[in-house]
């Protein structure tokens, strides 16, 4: 008797990454931009610092990772959303391509986005 072979370890995996990624990092990026500088804690840095950080290779890597991790660890949220919570079950192939289709493309566009800066 064989066991089926899924796929399912490596979704948990970008799930799991994405979450710990988004948990640690996000949280930063959120103090900064949307309170920090707002209230004038720390001044807001201008046009070309944050084009000459962004302009780092390990800046890019980072953009790219948080963005991606991000998108994926939502992608697998919201498919067991769907699955369990509103018992769409039936559209499983479907939810799956959109799921995961979407957070590839949103992939794509920020590697692109980075590559152009």
């Amino acid at each position: 008797m064989s066991a089926k072979r899924t796929n399912d370890p490596f979704w948990w995996t970008l799930f799991g990454a994405g979450g710990t990624f988004s948990a640690f990092f996000l949280p930063v990026h959120l103090f900064l931009f949307g309170i920090a500088i707002p209230l004038g804690w720390f001044s807001a840095p201008d046009y070309e610092s944050l084009m000459a950080l962004t302009g780092s290779p390990a800046a890019r890597i980072y953009l790219f990772a948080l963005i991606t991790l991000s998108l994926f660890h939502w992608a697998h949220r919201f498919r067991y959303t769907l699955y369990d919570g509103l018992m769409l079950k039936h559209l499983e192939h479907y939810i799956f391509i959109f799921c995961y289709g979407s957070a590839l493309a949103g992939s794509l566009v920020s590697a692109w986005f980075l590559w152009q800066l």
